[in-house]
């Protein structure tokens, strides 16, 4: 949620940095509003005073034998104006927050403005491969060996949908088991959350309530915010752990790292670059998320890119990082940096890891803070989050990538151990 002092202080500096993510931003109403609502708390504490001032007659009176029902009857009249300004009041801030809570992040100054046509390489990792044979797409090689088996998938849940078989299932627990490895070293605290999530979580981490009804909801009440709803990523999970709270600030960074499958209402479409395991409604991932102290948070994010590239460079792939223009930005972060992999039969690089900083976005909607040291007031965190990685990307970029002639995919040395020594995958 965007902060409304900024807001009050700089409407045309946050207007011009909300246009760069191509979102029209008028705060002529908010203001008004935020001016209604100071306005009104200015006459609630008139009328308190009043009321106090009133009531203070009440032992006068009695002690010099006159009549009091006429000061209860104004006492009375007086909480009334006071109780109806208090209504007035949350009816201003819940119009507010409703119209905050639907406003995108601000983008980071150095970012450009529009959406992919303006992001901007900055990291090419390994090359190409080559191949002297006729190399072939991932869904043929993952169906040749019997890795994936896409027919039956669609058979028990529809498009979009694949099972993990023999192979498959092991080369894919292989890489989550790597993964958590890799984040265990790096001092990150391995989280297993709840799949299961309520609204409140949706709403911190700023995906609703824009993007709501891109989630799978369980229950059945009309009302969206007293029902559960299936976690798109674990860092919807992560970035409400502490909701609510204040962290003590020795504590920071909070460094956590999550397993979950994901489910998205995003079904492949009929594009050869959508086909497979490159898009569809459930997949593996493991998510990585920081609490930072607000100084220290381009130094987090900075990690994290590192962290998702290094990952991926270990395999072996080639790929590529990318600064996204503030358009292409979700929006509920700041800044956001793609690790790409390149997948040969489509000639493209394909996402397998969104590093994001949301800065204070997120904390402010779910009231995560910490207490400032040097002036003893609780202050926003910045949370921040990256793949660490997601699954149903690399396993494509490896099968072809590692792909040989007879058909066979060797396996990258780091995931070896996972396999039982097993160097190559073949029929």
């Amino acid at each position: 949620m965007l902060d409304l002092i900024r807001i009050r202080n700089n409407p045309q500096e946050v207007s011009d940095a909300l246009a760069k993510k191509g979102f029209k931003a008028d705060f002529t109403q908010v203001i008004a509003w935020d001016d209604a609502r100071k306005a009104t708390i200015t006459d609630v504490e008139r009328l308190k005073a009043q009321k106090n001032k009133v009531s203070a007659q009440i032992p006068v009176l009695k002690k010099a034998g006159q009549p009091v029902e006429p000061i209860f009857e104004e006492m009375r009249k007086l909480g009334d104006e006071i109780a109806a300004a208090d209504a007035k009041i949350a009816e201003l801030v819940a119009n507010i927050n409703d119209t905050l809570a639907c406003m995108p992040n601000i983008p980071d100054a150095d970012l450009l403005s529009g959406e992919k046509e303006n992001n901007q390489v900055v990291k090419l990792s390994g090359k190409k491969p080559e191949f002297d044979f006729t190399p072939k797409n991932h869904v043929d090689i993952c169906t040749d060996l019997g890795l994936i088996d896409y027919e039956r998938g669609v058979k028990l849940s529809g498009n979009g949908f694949w099972i993990y078989r023999g192979m498959g299932a092991r080369l894919e627990w292989a890489l989550l088991n790597y993964f958590v490895e890799e984040h265990l070293s790096d001092g990150y605290e391995f989280i297993l959350p709840p799949y299961q999530l309520g609204y409140n979580c949706g709403f911190g981490a700023g995906q609703f309530p824009k993007f709501s009804d891109e989630v799978y909801w369980l229950d059945c009440d009309e009302d969206k915010k007293r029902n559960r709803f299936m976690l798109p990523t674990a860092e919807t999970a992560l970035v409400n752990m502490y909701s609510g709270e204040i962290i003590d600030e020795s504590k920071l960074p909070l460094k956590f790292f999550a397993y979950s499958p994901c489910f998205r209402k995003e079904a492949g479409s009929a594009r050869t670059e959508e086909r497979g395991m490159i898009r569809g409604h459930q997949f593996n991932k493991i998510e990585m998320v920081q609490y930072a102290h607000p100084d220290r948070s381009m130094e987090a994010f900075e990690e994290l890119v590192e962290k998702a590239a290094r990952l991926v460079e270990k395999l072996g792939l080639h790929f590529r990082v990318s600064k996204l223009a503030a358009g292409d930005c979700s929006a509920s972060m700041a800044r956001t940096y793609d690790v790409e992999l390149w997948i040969p039969s489509m000639g493209i690089y394909k996402e397998c890891s969104s590093v994001s900083n949301a800065n204070d976005y997120q904390a402010r909607r779910n009231n995560t803070r910490f207490r400032d040291s040097k002036t003893g007031k609780p202050q926003f965190v910045h949370t921040l989050n990256g793949s660490g990685l997601a699954t149903s990307r690399l396993i494509p970029a490896i099968v072809e990538q590692y792909q040989n002639a007879d058909g066979s995919v060797t396996v990258p040395e780091v995931l070896r151990k996972y396999l039982g020594g097993i160097d190559k995958i073949a029929k």
